[in-house]
């Protein structure tokens, strides 16, 4: 990915828990929203660090509704 689309892209939710990711992403993507993560968990202890979920920038403020009404 180019610095030029990284700037495109605003991050929406953060865990440390996987499955939240994904049940955060499979609420978006049912909206129609892309969206993708990036995990910046440690490989060696994988209970440290966060994954984080990214959306573009034109979906950002709906991704943030659709979690918070949600409750996600």
């Amino acid at each position: 990915m180019t610095a030029a689309v990284n700037q495109d892209w605003i991050r929406v939710y953060v865990s440390e828990l996987e499955h939240k990711i994904n049940i955060v992403k499979a609420v978006l993507e049912d909206n129609q929203i892309a969206a993708f993560e990036v995990n910046k968990k440690d490989s060696a202890y994988t209970f440290i660090g966060e994954i984080e979920l990214y959306v573009h920038e034109n979906d950002a403020v709906l991704a943030k509704f659709l979690i918070n009404s949600n409750q996600l």
